[in-house]
């Protein structure tokens, strides 16, 4: 359910979600100045009584054959990519049964590798403005999506929810998208990511699992896994086995997946686009250029935000072999937080900077069982 409702001095507009044991209800809203306000309206708890379910959370609809995709490029753009690359993402989409279409600027590059702010909130608008338009992903990642923040009309996006994922810089976006308009969004691989030749099969099942069923997704440790510059050279890739999910501290908890890359979304604290941390199962990861040190302060300054102290669970992802991050050292940086203790952690898990690549509702429920051996990760949304 979506309804508007306008004033002269405020932009307003209230929606709702009910699903079984649940109804949320909340409204954002912006002012004559810009400012944007977030409050609940309505919850009802679910059947524990926890404030687990006191959130707001729309649902988009699923994708399936026909559905029709946007590809935007919110951060850098498609030009950087050969079009001999992106036509194994083409075909792939084929094969799913799903038609793309593209955003009017996502070849425009600046000297930036990106695209004028004007240029990319003018594709996000059209393509959740085109009722035609099941679902939009992203072109890549980068290093400005926060730029186009304050520019977003979030009136067009509450009142048009559709599936929405990209991940890395996508983070920005995606936690702002869930923050204001209550909509689940997609921490998942991006149209670029498609063109990958080898070893995707993994992250295609992930995807279409989270995406064109409703049924919960069981997060199991892939095989192998690989950390490589693919898309320089599809030939040149390294195999590696998967050692499986590391339980740092156990704990059986459920709860609102929040998160995405940790530096992107530290970007968002002291903003109205962070998320709220309450009663939350945090996902985080981050790529090469976040050394052991700049991630333990990344995640000390994810600690010390409001509400943290009721986070439920801490998801990290699998790091890239460069930051010479191995599960002693990350358990020692969990070990000296006070604010992590008897939080259930569970690290080298499939998301971030490695493939395979997860799809995450961000904004949705997860259930995390943290044993010491065999954890489990059940995503739902």
């Amino acid at each position: 359910m979506v309804t508007n409702s306008g004033q002269a001095e405020r932009s307003e507009i209230t929606f709702g979600h009910a699903i079984p044991s649940r109804t949320v209800l909340g409204r954002w809203a912006r002012s004559e100045h810009g400012e944007v306000t977030v409050e609940l309206v309505h919850a009802t708890p679910g059947s524990d009584g926890t404030m687990m379910d006191m959130a707001l959370k729309v649902i988009p609809d699923r994708l399936g054959p026909g559905s029709h995709i946007r590809v935007v490029a919110p951060a850098q753009s498609l030009a950087m990519f050969q079009e001999s690359t992106l036509a194994i993402a083409n075909d792939r989409f084929e094969r799913l049964g799903v038609r793309l279409s593209f955003g009017r600027h996502v070849q425009t590059l600046d000297r930036f590798r990106s695209s004028p702010i004007a240029d990319r909130v003018a594709d996000l608008h059209d393509a959740f403005a085109d009722p035609g338009v099941d679902g939009v992903l992203t072109v890549v990642g980068g290093y400005n999506c926060n730029q186009l923040l304050p520019y977003l009309d979030w009136d067009l996006i509450a009142a048009n929810p559709k599936i929405f994922c990209g991940y890395s810089d996508i983070t920005a976006l995606s936690c702002a998208i869930t923050t204001i308009t209550g909509m689940v969004t997609y921490s998942g691989p991006h149209y670029s990511t498609f063109a990958m030749r080898d070893h995707f099969e993994t992250t295609l099942r992930w995807f279409t699992e989270a995406l064109f069923s409703d049924d919960p997704v069981e997060a199991g440790p892939a095989e192998s896994w690989t950390d490589d510059n693919w898309f320089h050279d599809q030939g040149a890739r390294r195999v590696r086995p998967n050692e499986g999910h590391w339980t740092l501290t156990p704990g059986l908890v459920e709860g609102r997946l929040i998160g995405g890359n940790l530096c992107t979304l530290n970007l968002l604290q002291g903003t109205p686009w962070m998320p709220d941390l309450s009663n939350a199962v945090v996902f985080i990861e981050d790529d090469l250029e976040s050394s052991v040190k700049t991630f333990d302060r990344d995640l000390t300054s994810l600690t010390q935000q409001p509400n943290f102290d009721s986070v439920r669970a801490l998801l990290i992802g699998r790091f890239q072999s460069q930051t010479d991050m191995d599960r002693e050292t990350l358990a020692a940086i969990v070990a000296s937080k006070r604010e992590l203790a008897g939080v259930p952690i569970i690290a080298n898990v499939d998301f971030g900077h490695t493939n395979p690549l997860l799809t995450l509702p961000v904004g949705g429920d997860v259930t995390i069982a943290a044993h010491e051996t065999g954890p489990t990760i059940t995503l739902s949304d």
